[in-house]
């Protein structure tokens, strides 16, 4: 029996029973919500804080590459520095120094400050996630591990349909700044929902920062995360300028530039509740499956980008397809032994890598002259090489069963 299945068996059947587990579900997802907000809404935000803090679009653009930089740096390190803390005050302290941050982001004085608190911004990303994913999984059935954490991830994809344009609408009614501060609010209300929802557990016995390392001794481990940081990248490949595909090629107006976007949210969010259910009935093969349509639907992306009709549809599918994140994350709690917390974090750098990955590598072929199209071919180049990577990693498992 894995750990994480283990893990959840050894739960007290009264506790069980006595946790309001909707509620903590809710409260879990929240977070999800305020950290999918901020993220995804920096991008819509930029044109404003570039202009407000007096530096062009591209230098402003660096503080999303803070943001997602913090991200990486933050989920190892804080998975391992908190290995001693109970998980419910790790997510509390997770979530006040995520909205502090956005706070700050709101009141920067320069754009050196900005850049600054966008990295604290992203530190608590991983982590939180990570954590959050665990206790969900914690509280129901082996067999329904998959669909816990994928209603944590719901916060997360929600966000791309409400959040976002919320924040981007309050950037632009009231000021960039109110849209980095909503999200402060956001993390207050979740603060407050896990301090009055989320179990009160007790650190295991035996945790230690070494213990957490121990994730980092096993090869599946990291062959589940490579998957996840190129295999996913395919995704951020083609999202990352679907704005710019819709204007200069489809040539839609600007208004149905975000219906576009909010319909890549509806596919996300189906995508995230289809997968979940798929995995826990055969996790290897779903995620292998997840990987094979987003390499034929980035494939026909170049194909649909001159017709509104196609390429919602395909934007559609490839939200769809991006759900397997959290079917990785599940993955990770069968594989990461005494490391549950590192690993479960870990999973979310590798997306930010993947999130660096996809957009640079679709940028090259641009810059070369293939158009904004040809990010749906490096996008499934990138799912492809990730397909291989988890035959890899399935094989291996099946090799050492």
């Amino acid at each position: 029996m894995s750990v994480g299945r283990s893990a959840t068996a050894a739960r007290p059947a009264a506790e069980l029973r006595t946790t309001k587990v909707g509620l903590v579900m809710f409260a879990l997802a929240m977070g999800g919500f305020a950290i999918g907000t901020t993220e995804f809404a920096a991008m819509s935000l930029l044109p404003y804080f570039s202009a407000g803090l007096g530096v062009d679009e591209p230098t402003a653009a660096h503080a999303i590459s803070a943001y997602a930089l913090g991200v990486v740096v933050g989920a190892p390190l804080i998975a391992v520095l908190s290995a001693r803390l109970s998980r419910r005050t790790l997510l509390m302290g997770l979530m006040a120094v995520f909205g502090l941050a956005n706070c700050l982001s709101a009141l920067s004085p320069s754009y050196p400050w900005m850049l600054l608190f966008r990295f604290m911004s992203g530190l608590p990303h991983g982590a939180y996630f990570g954590v959050a994913a665990l206790v969900a999984a914690s509280l129901v059935p082996s067999n329904k591990r998959t669909q816990a954490v994928a209603r944590v991830m719901l916060g997360l994809t929600i966000a791309t349909i409400i959040g976002v344009p919320m924040a981007t609408w309050l950037g632009q009614a009231m000021g960039w700044r109110w849209g980095f501060a909503v999200t402060g609010l956001l993390a207050l209300l979740t603060f407050a929902l896990i301090a009055a929802f989320a179990p009160r557990d007790r650190p295991m016995p035996d945790a230690s920062p070494l213990r957490e390392l121990d994730a980092l001794k096993n090869r599946q481990v990291w062959l589940t995360l490579a998957t996840g940081a190129i295999g996913f990248g395919g995704m951020f490949a083609v999202y990352s300028y679907t704005a710019s595909t819709l204007l200069t090629v489809t040539q839609v107006s600007p208004a149905l530039v975000p219906v576009v976007i909010a319909v890549f949210g509806v596919g996300l969010t189906l995508g995230t509740l289809a997968a979940a259910w798929a995995a826990d009935k055969a996790l290897m093969q779903t995620a292998a499956g997840l990987l094979i349509a987003s390499a034929v639907v980035l494939a026909s992306y170049p194909f649909a980008a001159t017709n509104i009709w196609a390429i919602s549809l395909v934007i559609f599918l490839v939200g769809f397809t991006g759900s397997l994140g959290t079917v990785l994350q599940t993955r990770l709690m069968d594989v990461a032994r005494n490391g549950q917390t590192l690993a479960a974090a870990l999973n979310h750098s590798a997306f930010n890598t993947a999130n660096a990955l996809g957009p640079w590598l679709a940028g090259i072929a641009i810059t070369m002259g293939y158009g904004f199209p040809s990010s749906g071919w490096v996008g499934c180049a990138l799912a492809l090489i990730g397909l291989c990577i988890w035959l890899v990693a399935w094989w291996d498992a099946r090799g050492s069963a």
